[in-house]
């Protein structure tokens, strides 16, 4: 029978390098205090001996894992692709790690939080809509901090960061009226999720301060994804009862992007000649030719940078800090799917995604 040779530990490291073990985790550690050349000295002899940390072993010792669980509940909507993309990004530099969660789109997330407790985390980020608060006080008392990401959940105390998504509504609003539209349709997401429900309220408000009837404003679900959103444009153009619209919002940028490929292939619609788009996130695929939508841009990188300020993990000992409720201004971004008024011809348009 071979025999397992024994693993190298620290403590082999700091006796071959010539210094102690708390100076073995430093150098393992990103941006912790520690000269180049000791940090080199660590390295060369971890090299040696085929050292690795044992981030288990570690977290009995300090009861931090540095893992922080994020909980995503619509992976169908590229948008929360790129913000796993930005925490993980994020989170890799600091040297902690993402353990990821999925519910299906508007399901209760109690049960994904039951599965996050089995595992010592040191924090949770959750981005699906609904979460009881029980479940939140639960995380609380546990001292496991929760920050909800791009959303609120109403008369809880939970703390979240989010996009000031009635302002974004908005802004769309006002980008159809400067460019002359008169009717409008919105195709909406999660009727649950304050989300759509905040973009979709900001637009009508803006509309109805303009004097426009709200039997002018024609909804319809759209079900959060791409194939909702085409059935639901197929129906308003099909409706004989109702005038045909000049502007439609949809709630997020996979939408609206299904509503115009089903308008153009199935009714021959041109874009914006005879129909105007506007939508929200402003998710790479947004910018490409077939599209060029004109969006409100989600400030992807700030919102997480507050998450995490939220979350404190470098400082675990502070306690969890509830009831912040932290708005962000999105920024519309103008394309090809809304005619550019002369007023705002002088705004250019930013296709970093910065």
């Amino acid at each position: 029978m071979v025999r397992r040779q024994a693993r190298a530990t620290s403590f082999d490291v700091a006796a071959l390098a010539g210094v102690s073990q708390p100076v073995v985790s430093r150098a393992f550690t990103p941006n912790s205090r520690i000269a180049p050349e000791t940090r080199e000295r660590v390295l060369e002899a971890a090299r040696k001996l085929n050292y690795v940390p044992n981030s288990i072993a570690s977290s009995l010792t300090t009861k931090r894992t540095n893992i922080v669980a994020l909980i995503l509940g619509n992976l169908a909507n590229p948008f929360y692709v790129h913000v796993l993309h930005a925490f993980s990004k994020r989170m890799q530099a600091e040297g902690r790690q993402l353990l990821v969660f999925t519910v299906d789109p508007g399901a209760d997330s109690d049960e994904a939080i039951l599965h996050v407790l089995k595992y010592q985390v040191d924090g949770v980020i959750l981005t699906a809509a609904q979460l009881s608060t029980r479940m939140i006080s639960i995380c609380h008392d546990r001292g496991i901090p929760i920050v909800l990401f791009n959303r609120y959940i109403p008369g809880s105390d939970a703390s979240g960061v989010r996009c000031d998504n009635a302002g974004g509504g908005r802004l769309i609003a006002e980008a159809f009226l400067a460019a002359g539209a008169k009717t409008f349709a919105m195709i909406t997401g999660d009727p649950k999720g304050t989300t759509s429900q905040d973009r979709a309220r900001g637009f009508v408000e803006r509309l109805l301060e303009e004097g426009i009837k709200r039997s002018d404003i024609i909804e319809v679900e759209g079900q959060s994804s791409y194939e909702g959103a085409a059935s639901a444009a197929l129906s308003i153009f099909k409706d004989k009862s109702r005038p045909k619209p000049d502007a439609l919002f949809g709630i997020n940028d996979i939408m609206a992007m299904g509503a115009i490929d089903a308008l153009r292939s199935r009714l021959g619609l041109s874009i914006p000649n005879d129909l105007m788009v506007g939508s929200f996130d402003d998710i790479p695929e947004a910018r490409r030719a077939p599209y060029q939508l004109t969006t409100v841009r989600q400030p992807i990188d700030r919102m997480v940078e507050e998450t995490l300020s939220i979350l404190h993990l470098d400082e675990p000992d502070l306690p969890i800090e509830r009831g912040i409720d932290r708005p962000i201004q999105g920024r519309l971004i103008w394309r090809n799917t809304i005619p550019v008024p002369p007023a705002y011809r002088f705004e250019k348009t930013d296709e970093s995604g910065s």
